[in-house]
Formats: structure tokens, C-alpha cells, sequence
């Protein structure tokens, strides 16, 4: 178990960001091991016969015990939405000797993969893995994740809303409570528990980044405990990027305002953005703008701007409409 202590000035310095890097790493663990519970059996399938046999082996490598990602691979974002050139070259200055101890610490002692042999006996050695594998993710990202990153940020961006508004109306309690079960908040302490490493960890006026992944299947702090706080997690919404348009809803509502504005009753039940409702819809956002502003002229749906963009959301009204109701 880890735990980060998070004081008053740490709470108020918790921030959110995305990592393209990251969410290429984390999903390694996907093609490395398909039991994992996770909604991407499509997406793996499609992924491994376009790898190349060294990149696949290499890739592999880089996962270690109990899934365990090195940390020098999962650098901290510098900003709020870091390109992905821009976090590899971070990790393309990693020093060698940092390669070695993350390359180590992320396997358990002796079972360090044939790949990796080589890369921990000297800095030489370790350079010209770093380089390597920055290269093999470079390409990675090209073939397994740079096509369908839009529609991922958006999806993640969606979970950042939602969990900006737990953290405004209930604090730090609300915002960790339906996470993930393996983190738990209490006293000052968020707890995170079957992880790899044991650490408690003080933030020290540091604060807490959360990076929320598609492809986390559970939380995950960096191996190091002196590493900043950080915290990969699931993401809200995964299954919705494969999953089809949602149904219309009861016959009565299809018949009161048509398919596509029950449809995208349905979907309103959180805040989204047209771009997302239209992704998920699988129409042109200009359809879906028109549909709104029926929806908000009636007063169905409230809206509101965040940042440039404008979240929708169901009214009290709209709840009612949408909510359960019987066949007659």
C-alpha cells in the first residue's frame, strides 16, 4: 500500500492533467496481459499483428512485476495537455543511471527479462535501451493509439469535469470516494492499496496531479516514494468508446421529442461538451448543436461554459423526462 498525505496547501494544489505518454504506457499492460479486466479486447486485437516482432518484445520488457511501469517512462506532465514528442523527449533525457534503478525497481529481484539484461549493466548500455525504447513508442504510438487519441481526450476530459465538480461541492472526500475501490481517503491520507511497494509519502506542499487513462485498470502512484504525488486512474466512461449509440428510451419520450434529442437525454445525465455528445453519437456536432438548442429552449437541458467550451447537462425537467418509465 502507498499513501500520500496531503496537507491543507496540497489540496489546494491538486490539479489534472493528460499524458498521450502515459496513456501509451499504461496501455502496454493491456497487450501484455488480456485477463486484465478491461474493455479493449477489440482495440489489442487489432494492435498486436501491426506491432513488429522486436518492438513487441522490447514493449513487453518494459512491463514489469505485477504490472508494474517503470517510472522514468510515465514522467510528470509539464502542463495541463503535453504533446506526446514532448514527454518522450523528457524521457530521452532520463540519465542513465536513473534507467537502471526504474528498470530494476519495476522487476522483482532475478526475474529481470532477457531484454533488460543488458540495458542495467552499464551507462552505456542503459543509454542505447532509452534511446531504443523511445523509438519503439514512438512508433507504438503512431499504430495503436494516435488514431483514436481525439476521441480518448475527449472522453478523459469528460472525467475531468465530473470529478472537478465532486471536488467543488464535497472536497477531497467526494472527489476519491467512487474513484476507484482501491483508494481510500481519510484523515488527511489518501490510501492506495494493492500496488506494488510500500510508501507513505508526504506531499509537502507539493500537491496531488491526477491523470486520469482509458486503460488504467486500477490506481497507480509512481513506484519511487520520492517522486512528486501523482496518481494515474480509470477513467469514467471507458466501455463508451466502443460501445454503440445509446437507445432512444421508452416509446413515450421517442414520440414526445424524436429519437435523436431522447438519445441525447440519455447521454446528459453528466456534463459534455457537443464534441463529445457528437463522437458518441456518431454525428456531426453542427446535428447535435441543432438538437441542443431545441433541448435548451425548452428547458431540458441547462449549459454552462467552462473554459471555451460549453457543457450541457439535464435540467430537473429533463431528469423527469429521461428518468424510468413504464410501459403502458
Amino acid at each position: 500500500m502507498t499513501s500520500f498525505v496531503l496537507g491543507v496547501e496540497d489540496l489546494a494544489d491538486t490539479r489534472f492533467a493528460l499524458s498521450p505518454l502515459h496513456e501509451t504506457v499504461v496501455s502496454l499492460r493491456v497487450l501484455r496481459d488480456p485477463r486484465l479486466p478491461q474493455p479493449h479486447p477489440a482495440w489489442r486485437a487489432s494492435v498486436l499483428p501491426r506491432l513488429a516482432a522486436s518492438d513487441a518484445v522490447l514493449l513487453g520488457s518494459l512491463v514489469g512485476t505485477g504490472l508494474a511501469i517503470p517510472d522514468f517512462l510515465t514522467p510528470r506532465p509539464a502542463g495541463f495537455a503535453p504533446a506526446f514528442e514532448e514527454e518522450l523527449a523528457t524521457v530521452g533525457r532520463t540519465t542513465p543511471a536513473l534507467v537502471r534503478r526504474d528498470l530494476r525497481a519495476a522487476h522483482a529481484p532475478g526475474r529481470l527479462p532477457e531484454a533488460l539484461r543488458a540495458a542495467v549493466a552499464g551507462d552505456g548500455s542503459a543509454a542505447a535501451f532509452r534511446d531504443a525504447a523511445c523509438e519503439a513508442l514512438r512508433r507504438y504510438w503512431d499504430v495503436a493509439i494516435r488514431p483514436m487519441w481525439p476521441r480518448i481526450r475527449l472522453l478523459l476530459e469528460a472525467d475531468m469535469t465530473y470529478r472537478a465538480r465532486r471536488l467543488a461541492v464535497g472536497g477531497a472526500r467526494l472527489l476519491f470516494a467512487d474513484m476507484h475501490p482501491d483508494l481510500r481517503w481519510r484523515d488527511g491520507v489518501l490510501h492506495i492499496d494493492r500496488i506494488v511497494g510500500r510508501h507513505r509519502v508526504e506531499a509537502s506542499g507539493r500537491g496531488l496531479l491526477l491523470v486520469p487513462s482509458v486503460f488504467a485498470h486500477r490506481p497507480t502512484p509512481p513506484l519511487r516514494p520520492e517522486e512528486p504525488p501523482l496518481l494515474i486512474y480509470p477513467s469514467r466512461g471507458t466501455a463508451t468508446l466502443w460501445s454503440p449509440a445509446p437507445a432512444a428510451g421508452s416509446a413515450a419520450l421517442v414520440s414526445l421529442i424524436g429519437a435523436p434529442r431522447a438519445r441525447l437525454l440519455t447521454l446528459l445525465a453528466e456534463p459534455l461538451p457537443t464534441a463529445e455528445l457528437a463522437r458518441r453519437l456518431g454525428v456531426t456536432p453542427s446535428a447535435v448543436s441543432q438538437h441542443l438548442r431545441v433541448l435548451y429552449g425548452t428547458g431540458l437541458v441547462t449549459r454552462a461554459r467552462d473554459g471555451r467550451r460549453v457543457l450541457y447537462r439535464r435540467s430537473r425537467l429533463g431528469d423527469r423526462l429521461a428518468g424510468p418509465h413504464p410501459e403502458p
